[in-house]
């Protein structure tokens, strides 16, 4: 079963990161990638940019579009895992070595097709 892991995050979490643990952040992905396609789990991982992103809604006919990746919150979508594991429990695990569970959240969702 293939699940998306989502990892959310907000500017003030991310500054504080950055400046103190970015390096160890990216090891731990670097450790995690290499033991998922190592497992032949691995389906698909990306960080994903806020700086271009846009909230697209449809009124009358007419696009509203807007600055994203906010909606009406302060948190974001910052990256994802696709991977494909025999159940939630697997997926869970997964998601609890991201680094980012010690200070964001990270959603697991089945994928349905």
């Amino acid at each position: 079963m293939k699940y998306l892991l989502l990892i959310y995050g907000n500017d003030d979490a991310w500054n504080e990161m950055s400046s103190h643990g970015r390096g160890a952040l990216d090891a731990a992905h670097r450790e995690l990638l290499a033991d998922l396609t190592a497992s032949g789990e691995l389906v698909l991982s990306n960080e994903l940019s806020t700086e271009d992103a846009k909230v697209v809604r449809r009124a009358d006919d007419r696009l509203l579009v807007t600055d994203g990746p906010f909606t009406e919150s302060k948190e974001w979508v910052g990256g994802f895992y696709l991977v494909e594991v025999e159940g939630v429990d697997r997926a869970v695990e997964i998601a609890g070595r991201l680094e980012e569970t010690t200070f964001s959240a990270v959603e697991v969702r089945a994928l349905l097709h």
